[in-house]
């Protein structure tokens, strides 16, 4: 599969996913707002995939899929088949185990995660509730992950890249169907991530025994193969759970803060998630695989330009999506999720939140398309270091900020750590002769940024005919928000051209076999 084919059949489904999430999220603003039952719901939600990112698309399948990559670049396919089947086993006896002392614990785990919930009882109480309801997912989707690793490895990358699309339509279906019949909407929410996660886990099992790959639920076999994922496992291990402890420490601040600040901080995250899911998880998911062949041929030449044209291909369409969020955050934020109980103070304070998050966008898909170079070198002890300094700099900023700024504070300190991470990915990648920019990437650089600066400068200027429109009803904000859109893509991919930021012939140069 070529690299630009693996991109976008990954960012197709990955884009089909987003905007139905924005559906979704659009219904659950409208059900929930930015009260009691969101915040406990966005908890309960939060909980399992930071356990997720540890178990399975963190250090587990950093791990997993150069080595698996790897035994069917040299071994063959039977022989990285019995390695998976192998690993299969392993995660799904640790994930039943853990599944089920969480749910014993939760009331405790709680205590921890959400402290301020403690002087609202009922609160507390819906927390538990909801999150005892949605944890059995980490199970069902971190097995999704394996198997996406698997066929990642095979080059089909489209399964896996569709899985997120059952999760928006189960919790879409809870929403409009099964809400009336519960105490809450939130209590169909959370119903609904139980019935993703069994529905994704049919998915990607049905997917993977097409592509030849059948798991087994078999006891572990610790021989050397896994007893070096593991020992590949352990410092990747360590620098996701550093990761996913600077999650928990934002929640726990956050819980502190005046209700809704979670809920703002959660629907400004979405939207950052559109531009991070399609072009960075898009990026990051088809560089791995093909990084970790090309590395194990000796194609080093390869190998340096398939790392070249991923970051120049996640630049040249996150910096002007990130200039775009932080020029026109309120128009987006109110025509998406200002209806029903999510008012305008709510939209403008989840505005605030998303203009931070927009400056770190580049970073966050930076560090998706950086990470693989470590990765498929065998390498997950570096990124955990790293990430131990960012972990460190976000606890620091968080309580530097979040007392004049409050939520906005914490979405600033997480846009600070974001930026440490990448820059030092980058220098300690370079120093290692694994990223070296070409002259191509050199020149295109700078274009890019005065064109995202342009179009930023376009939409700023349309703001101002449209403010009758912006400040108006529902349909006339929709309105705007299109024009909008419209316009600043236009202006982009002018002065992208006249600028000479991109050419349409240089896709042929993704086009070339991985």
């Amino acid at each position: 599969m070529t690299l630009l084919r693996a991109f976008t059949t990954i960012g197709g489904l990955t884009m089909a996913s987003r905007l139905l999430g924005f559906l979704r999220d659009i219904l659950i603003a409208a059900a929930l707002g930015a009260g009691m039952v969101a915040d406990a719901f966005f908890i309960a939600f939060k909980l399992p995939n930071l356990f997720r990112r540890l178990f399975a698309e963190g250090a587990f399948n950093a791990a997993f899929v150069p080595l698996f990559a790897g035994r069917l670049e040299g071994a063959g396919p039977d022989a990285a088949h019995l390695f998976g089947r192998q690993v299969f086993a392993a995660l799904l006896w640790l994930l039943l185990g853990l599944v089920v002392a969480m749910e014993i614990a939760m009331p405790w785990v709680m205590r921890g995660v959400v402290p301020g919930f403690l002087d609202e009882p009922e609160k507390f109480d819906l927390a538990v509730t909801l999150t005892r309801i949605t944890f059995p997912y980490l199970l069902f989707i971190s097995l999704v992950s394996l198997l996406g690793g698997v066929l990642n490895s095979m080059m089909r990358f489209a399964a896996a890249a569709a899985t997120p699309i059952l999760l928006n339509l189960c919790l879409i279906g809870a929403l409009l169907l099964v809400a009336p019949y519960l105490p809450t909407a939130g209590h169909a929410l959370a119903w609904g991530v139980f019935a993703a996660g069994v529905a994704q886990f049919l998915w990607l099992l049905w997917a993977a025994a097409r592509a030849g790959f059948v798991p087994r639920a078999m006891a572990p076999a610790w021989n050397d193969d896994v007893k070096l994922l593991i020992r590949r496992v352990i410092p990747g291990a360590i620098g996701a759970g550093i990761y996913q402890v600077n999650l928990v420490v934002d929640m726990i601040l956050a819980s502190l803060l005046p209700e809704g600040s979670i809920s703002y901080l959660f629907f400004a995250d979405r939207l950052t998630q559109l531009p991070l899911g399609v072009i960075g998880v898009a990026v990051g998911t088809a560089l791995l695989p093909m990084l970790s062949r090309q590395l194990r041929a000796g194609d080093t030449e390869g190998a340096a330009n398939s790392q070249n044209r991923a970051l120049e291909f996640t630049l040249l369409l996150t910096i002007p999506a990130a200039i775009a969020l932080a020029t026109i955050p309120e128009p987006v934020v109110a025509a998406l999720f200002q209806r029903g109980e999510f008012g305008p103070e709510a939209a403008r304070a989840t505005a605030w939140a998303l203009m931070a998050y927009a400056f770190g966008l580049p970073a966050y898909v930076l560090n998706k398309t950086l990470t693989p170079g470590f990765f498929a070198r065998g390498d997950t002890a570096t990124p955990m270091k790293i990430a131990g300094v960012a972990m460190l700099a976000n606890i620091v900023f968080n309580l530097l900020l979040m007392g004049p700024f409050l939520h906005v504070g914490l979405a600033m300190a997480t846009v600070i750590s974001a930026w440490i991470n990448t820059g030092l990915l980058a220098w300690i990648l370079w120093r290692r002769g694994g990223l070296d920019l070409d002259d191509r990437l050199r020149r295109r650089l700078p274009r890019i940024a005065a064109a995202a600066i342009g179009m930023g400068a376009v939409l700023w200027g349309l703001t101002l005919p449209l403010a009758p429109w912006l400040d108006g009803g529902e349909g006339p904000r929709i309105a705007a928000l299109s024009i909008l859109v419209g316009a600043g893509l236009a202006a982009f991919g002018g002065l992208a051209l006249a600028l000479g930021a991109a050419r349409p012939a240089d896709l042929g140069s993704l086009t070339r076999r991985a």
